[in-house]
């Protein structure tokens, strides 16, 4: 519920929002209502199944879904990434680069990996505006790999911004989490709302 309260933020003030249930290939309604060891496992498990490939097949299928939806102006998309879903929006960018105006990843994870498809990589092609914004503390996403990441992006073709949150641990901007940063999480709202009123309005 907590990311539906965040989807209708961003509706509130005008925008069509999709938002998947990334676990759908596994499960169609899974809630990790307490952190146990097989809680946790199996949120692993259902998160080290996606990859590149499910991240372009579910765009392409949310893209298809707002082609035939009246109330959505389907020209001008942008796509935000919390956390597991930070390189989502990367790949996502380049997959559909006339499709994807703009992205944003928040306190992405697993951005800087040994893989062909990792994030840094892939951040050199990206054309449309992009933003990253980190966590000052995140066992996710160090500044050691951040600094890489940014050395991808210096090689992007499209504008681009990484922007550090002092202060902040992994998943701040979850106003029911206990890393909640009211303060960083509200000025991550002032970046989205501002990237897309650039990036989306007609």
């Amino acid at each position: 519920e907590e990311l539906h309260d965040m989807a209708r933020r961003i509706a509130a003030v005008g925008y069509c929002v999709v938002l998947p249930n990334l676990y759908h290939r596994r499960s169609r309604d899974f809630w990790l209502a307490e952190r146990t060891e097989e809680n946790l496992k199996l949120m692993f498990a259902h998160m080290d199944s996606l990859t590149h490939a499910t991240a372009v097949c579910d765009t392409q299928a949310m893209l298809d879904f707002i082609d035939h939806l009246p109330a959505a102006d389907a020209r001008h998309v942008a796509a935000v990434g919390y956390c597991m879903s930070g390189p989502f929006v990367v790949w996502a960018a380049n997959a559909f680069p006339d499709r994807i105006a703009c992205i944003a990843s928040l306190h992405g994870a697993r951005m800087v990996t040994a893989a062909a498809d990792s994030p840094h990589i892939a951040v050199q092609q990206l054309r449309c505006d992009s933003y990253f914004g980190c966590a000052e503390n995140d066992v996710w996403a160090s500044q050691a790999d951040m600094a890489v990441l940014e050395a991808g992006l210096q090689a992007a073709p499209g504008p681009w911004r990484l922007e550090w949150y002092p202060g902040t641990e992994h998943g701040f901007v979850f106003p029911k989490r206990p890393v909640y940063n009211q303060a960083a999480a509200e000025r991550h709202w002032e970046r989205l709302f501002s990237q897309w009123v650039r990036c989306l309005r007609p």
